[in-house]
Order: C-alpha cells, then structure tokens, then sequence
C-alpha cells in the first residue's frame, strides 16, 4: 500500500484545523447575531460595538411602548466613552421615557450620566424643569409647561397616560377622598372626558363616586395603607393590668 508523503502529512492536519477554525468563527457570529439588547448589556456592557443596537433599542421602546432601564443606562454610558457620537434626538427620548416611569428615581439615575453641557440645552433644561414639577406634586404647573413643550414630549406615545398614572399614584398617597377639581387638575382632564375616565376607573378600579354631592363632587379611593392608616397596638409597650394593680397597692 503506498505511503503518504511527509509533507502531505503535514499539511493535512493544517487544512482541517483552518475548517474548523472558520466553522467556529461562524457559529460565534451566528450566536452574537442571535443575542437579545439583554443579553448584549449583561455579557459585554463596555462594548462600543453594541452601541448602535442600543440606539435601535430606544426607538423600539418608543414604537412598542416598552422599557428598559438597563439597556438605557447602558448606552448612556457608552456616550460617555464615546462622546462624539452621542444622538442627542435619542437622549431626549430616554429622560422621557425615563420620566413615565416615575415614581420610580430613573430620570435622576440617565440625567447623572449625561454631561452638564448637554443638559444646558433646552430641551433638556424643559425635561428637567418637568421633572421637578412632578417630584414636587405641582400638576397644574407640569401640565402647562409640558402644553408649550409638545414637540418634546409628544414624540414619545403613551406619555400623557404614564403622567395620569403617576398623578393618581400620588393622589391615592395623600387622599381618602379627593374632590373632582384637585382630579382634574392633577390629570389634565376635564368636563366629559372626566366623566368617561370617572366611570372607568368606578369600574375597573374600585373607585366610588360619594352620593350627595353634584356630578359626584367627591371621589372615595379605594383603601391603602397610606390614605388610610390603621392604628395597630403595640403589645411590646402595653403594662398588663395585674402589673398595674401591684403597684397601686405598692403605693398605698
């Protein structure tokens, strides 16, 4: 039987080990094609290379209405090591995202990685503005501020719901009973509309509208732990009432 030349011995083993080289090169890149914005963030955060999957990222939690936190943090991160490529159209939409998650400290968490020269702009400087009305409760002042801004703010759907939500969140903390005016007001909603909200909220969420009152005039909020306190005994301090009947006639 012939023998193989040496040098073809060689070169074999040479040949394959290229295939499977390149064969795991592919399986890599198959697998990374494969990742989720999730997944990129937990393996390689730092990763420059992942910065335009997050910028995809953030438009589709605007189209989809969904939200991440992380994914944003992350590419506000990664802006911070690459400067020059920062969007500022998508920066804006993260604080306004970040904003509808409230009460939730988000906006307070991307705002610490954007740098001071870039909030000098107006539009961030308006997001910020928003945000302290809204930390502080001033309803009326956050909706008129957001009315002159709905360039901004609009471009993100779902936002003005987010806000309600928040506004009643809030509402639901201080009130057991909140008159229509301060509802109203808190939610930027009014006449009609509000009657229509009114009924929803009286039949999905337990709310009660108070009999006696013009139009319902007072709103009954269902039961929390806040607007409702319960006073609990403290048996820890309590003095059992032998204990006490020892000492009176200790002191006699």
């Amino acid at each position: 039987m012939p023998t193989l030349k040496p040098s073809s011995q060689r070169r074999r083993p040479f040949f394959v080990s290229r295939i499977s080289m390149g064969r795991e090169r592919e399986t890599q890149q198959q697998q990374q094609t494969s990742y989720t914005v999730e997944e990129l963030v937990a393996v390689n955060p730092y990763n420059p290379d992942i910065l335009p999957d997050l910028e995809n990222y953030v438009h589709e939690q605007v189209s989809s209405q969904t939200y991440s936190l992380d994914a944003n943090l992350c590419l506000l991160r990664l802006y911070q090591f690459e400067p020059e490529r920062m969007s500022i159209q998508i920066v804006a939409r993260i604080l306004v995202k970040a904003l509808m998650a409230m009460p939730a400290p988000d906006f307070s968490l991307c705002l610490f990685l954007i740098p001071e020269r870039v909030q000098m702009e107006e539009q961030f400087k308006t997001l910020i503005v928003l945000s302290h009305y809204l930390e502080t409760a001033r309803f009326r002042e956050f909706w008129d501020e957001a009315a002159k801004n709905r360039s901004i703010v609009e471009v993100v759907p779902g936002f003005e719901q987010a806000i309600q939500a928040y506004a009643i969140h809030v509402l639901s903390l201080t009130y057991q009973k909140v008159p229509r005016p301060v509802l109203a007001e808190a939610i930027n909603i009014e006449g009609l509309s509000l009657d229509k909200f009114l009924e929803h909220q009286v039949a999905k969420c337990g709310w009660v509208l108070e009999k006696g009152h013009v139009r319902g005039q007072v709103i009954v909020l269902p039961r929390n732990e806040f607007n409702q306190p319960e006073l609990k005994k403290n048996t820890a301090d309590s003095i059992p009432l032998e204990h006490i009947t020892r000492i009176f006639s200790i002191l006699n």
